[in-house]
């Protein structure tokens, strides 16, 4: 797992991305800061990300739900990959991962 900053994605705030699938199946989640207990939303690695649970204030969510699933879309085949074999990366692999990411 890892919390991806601004500089990876292009999107002011974190994306959370972990190997472990929710109840949800394979998603990520987005932060405007990083932690927890702070509020988030998640979205789906479907064909058409969508938004499947959301804490947010409806004004963050508004702000960031669109550029988040745009980023999805770009790196749906590599989210999922590292969903499903990240969990055996190292750590080279990880940064490595995290540098072939598309940002926005």
């Amino acid at each position: 797992m890892t919390n991806l900053q601004e500089d990876d994605t292009g999107i002011p705030g974190v994306i959370f991305i972990s190997t472990a699938m929710g109840s949800h199946g394979p998603s990520v989640k987005y932060f405007v800061t990083a932690g927890r207990t702070q509020p988030s939303f998640s979205v789906s690695l479907s064909d058409t990300p969508r938004i499947l649970a959301n804490s947010l204030p409806q004004r963050d969510l508004s702000r960031a739900s669109g550029p988040v699933t745009e980023w999805v879309r770009l790196n749906r085949d590599a989210l999922l990959r590292f969903c499903n074999e990240g969990d055996s990366y190292s750590i080279r692999q990880v940064v490595d991962f995290v540098k072939s990411l598309n940002k926005l």
